[in-house]
Parts: structure tokens; C-alpha cells; sequence
């Protein structure tokens, strides 16, 4: 079993740290974005659960509403759903990435 304290967790801005990466299988990625900072609009391969660990952000997504949420909001988006995370304030975020590597990832091996 391998376990993390997250917000206990000394995560730089700028500086994403990469927690579990199983090929096949997940990748999760803890990562802190300053206040008035964004993850521009951006789309993985894979399914993206968001998880606010500390902190508020706005979530957006391609040509609809967002919603801003803080501490425990979870926000799921389908391979390629185009999203957008702004800092309203400091945050601390889990990003994790299902299947990894997703279809069509330069790093996947097509069968």
C-alpha cells in the first residue's frame, strides 16, 4: 500500500509532483496553483478527476457554465473534454489520470 498526507504534502507552484503513475492503469499528480493562476484551457486523453485538497478554484468547461467550488469539490471530464482550473485562491490540487497512458497518448503503445 502506498498513502500520502496530502495537504501535508510540500508541493512547490509551478512544480507538479507526480504521486503514482502505473502504466495501464492511473496516474496521480498532486500539484499548487497560486492565486489568480490558471491550468489553461486543456484537454488529456485520459479520464481527469480533479480534486480540491485546499483552497478555491473555478472550473470551467468548453462553451458552458463553471462552477467554483473549494476544499473536497471533485470535478470529472471524458478524454478530450476541453477544461480550464482558475485559482480564486491558493490551491491545492489532485490531479489523476485514468487509463494511463490514455488512447492516442504520445507515450501509448497501440496494440
Amino acid at each position: 500500500m502506498e498513502h500520502w498526507d496530502l495537504p501535508g504534502l510540500d508541493v512547490e507552484p509551478h512544480s507538479p509532483h507526480i504521486l503514482a503513475s502505473h502504466r495501464g492503469e492511473a496516474r496521480s499528480i498532486v500539484l499548487r496553483l497560486p492565486a489568480g493562476e490558471s491550468l489553461q484551457e486543456h484537454q488529456v486523453h485520459e479520464r481527469a478527476h480533479v480534486v480540491v485538497i485546499d483552497g478555491e478554484v473555478e472550473i470551467g468547461l468548453d462553451g458552458s457554465d463553471s462552477v467554483t467550488g473549494g476544499r473536497g469539490l471533485l470535478a470529472v471530464f471524458d478524454p478530450g473534454e476541453r477544461h480550464e482550473v482558475n485559482a480564486v485562491s491558493d490551491a491545492l490540487l489532485l490531479l489523476v489520470l485514468a487509463p494511463w497512458p490514455g488512447a492516442g497518448h504520445p507515450g501509448a503503445r497501440d496494440a
